[in-house]
């Protein structure tokens, strides 16, 4: 519904990242709207596979490959503020997955 594009648009949110399975590798980073996180998650999929291939022009990947990569993280949660509570809701790999197939089934709809 619009309200929830709205408001995914809106909500503050916190991506909370481990990229080994070394707990010294976690990091976090914010965001003024969970689209934006979800970019940035593919950007960074982008990157790694721009480190990987640096003589590569044109980096191509599936939903697969990106999905996959994702698995491979050590850990990936985030935390999305929720105006009706004023408080942030936890949310799992599985749902972030989800909110990416989304996000990237719209733009190619676009």
């Amino acid at each position: 519904s619009l309200n929830q594009v709205n408001s995914a648009k809106m909500s503050h949110t916190i991506v909370l990242l481990q990229p080994t399975r070394s707990p010294s590798s976690r990091t976090f980073a914010d965001f003024d709207s969970l689209n934006a996180a979800v970019e940035a998650i593919c950007a960074l999929f982008e990157n790694h596979l721009k480190q990987r291939d640096p003589t590569q022009a044109n980096i191509t990947y599936t939903l697969q490959d990106l999905l996959s990569y994702l698995d491979g993280l050590g850990d990936l949660t985030c935390l999305v503020y929720q105006g009706s509570t004023q408080s942030y809701k936890p949310h799992n790999r599985e749902w972030l997955k989800q909110k990416i197939i989304v996000q990237l089934q719209r733009q190619i709809q676009q």
